[in-house]
């Protein structure tokens, strides 16, 4: 648990630095797959501070997914939005209110409860159609950012948002089922990472960021604990599975009302104007 906990603090601050630096940087071409905005965001050092946490951030979570089952690893991934509401309390000046902090304290508990139920990893390992439908579900990613960066408004930052989150999740089961260079996995790990922040960045930059990242945190929890349950032989210790789904929920919920700070603490972000020439803030 230890593990995942590092990779929540590391995620959770990474988000506030990424959304300063993204917003800082010139808009892109607008559509959801957006590299030339992503170019920019590269930039700014402070986005470039927030990669470098996500780094460590992601050698953490690959050490908890395999020693841990999927769904503890997605909930403590789900938590560092309560690390993100904390560090923009003090890097941003974001005031959480009443409400906020019990869910900060709701995902303590409820993660908690996730480590005291959680088993070990499963020993399933999936079958070729596993692996092969991870790859087709990175593609998939890319193709729901198109098709997302072309809405209006709050279904635009959904569809980025929750495309991100699929994106993270496939990055989850795959890093569980790679077994060589040649793995089918591997490559929907490097396609399903890399799609995610194309599609977080766009996400990052302009809509609603509360509508984004509840998104994408339903999208990088549910489907993977799933897989993990279901085809990967993920368990809870005898007797508390009760427990471990409570916690899970907990972890979840209390993350979906933290949502507003998950990109920095901000409700809404709109189109940045261009500036001549770009300054790291």
């Amino acid at each position: 648990m230890v593990a995942a906990l590092g990779a929540a603090v590391c995620f959770g601050v990474a988000s506030v630095l990424q959304a300063k630096g993204a917003r800082a940087a010139e808009p892109g071409s607008g559509s959801g797959v957006d590299t030339r905005l992503l170019a920019r965001a590269l930039a700014q050092r402070v986005y470039l501070a927030g990669l470098a946490l996500d780094a460590a951030g992601f050698g953490c979570e690959l050490v908890a997914l395999r020693r841990m089952p999927i769904y503890a690893v997605g909930a403590a991934l789900a938590a560092s939005l309560a690390v993100t509401a904390v560090a923009a309390a003090r890097l941003l000046g974001a005031a959480l209110d009443r409400t906020e902090w019990a869910a900060v304290g709701t995902v303590c508990g409820g993660l908690a409860l996730l480590g005291l139920a959680a088993g070990g990893e499963g020993h399933g390992h999936g079958g070729a159609g596993l692996r092969w439908g991870t790859l087709a579900a990175a593609g998939g990613v890319l193709l729901v950012g198109a098709v997302a960066g072309r809405l209006p408004g709050r279904a635009r930052a959904a569809g980025l948002g929750l495309g991100a989150g699929l994106g993270f999740g496939v990055v989850e089961v795959a890093v569980r089922l790679v077994d060589g260079v040649a793995s089918p996995a591997l490559y929907a790990l490097l396609l399903g990472g890399g799609a995610a922040f194309l599609l977080l960045t766009s996400a990052l930059s302009r809509g609603s960021v509360t509508t984004a990242t509840a998104a994408m945190v339903v999208g990088e929890t549910v489907g993977p604990a799933l897989v993990g349950v279901l085809a990967l032989g993920d368990r809870t210790r005898a007797g508390w599975a009760p427990v471990a789904v409570a916690g899970f929920a907990l972890a979840v919920l209390g993350a979906l009302v933290l949502a507003r700070f998950g990109e920095g603490g901000a409700v809404e972000a709109g189109p940045v104007p261009a500036r001549e020439p770009v300054r790291t803030p």
